[in-house]
């Protein structure tokens, strides 16, 4: 693989080292992080598990409630009504 496929420009990124804007990459085969402008290097951070936001549907009590099911009379609005 050539250097320029595994290293990509992570842009708007800021050096915590320099404090240089757009010179970060990341080496995507070693997953580290790295300056170009001091030669700063880091490991990548694992992004956390994303988790489901809480939501009254989404609570444990509300999935607990059970709806009983009902009978519908579908009716065609074109046919007249029977005495």
């Amino acid at each position: 693989m050539q250097d320029s496929q595994r290293r990509r420009f992570i842009a708007g990124a800021v050096c915590p080292q320099c404090g240089v804007l757009d010179r970060i990459v990341v080496d995507q085969e070693a997953d580290r992080l790295q300056c170009v402008s001091c030669g700063f290097e880091q490991e990548r951070p694992s992004a956390p598990a994303p988790q489901e936001p809480r939501t009254r549907v989404s609570r444990a009590a509300a999935r607990r409630v059970e709806t009983p099911a009902e009978a519908v009379t579908l009716v065609d609005p074109r046919e007249p009504d029977e005495p």
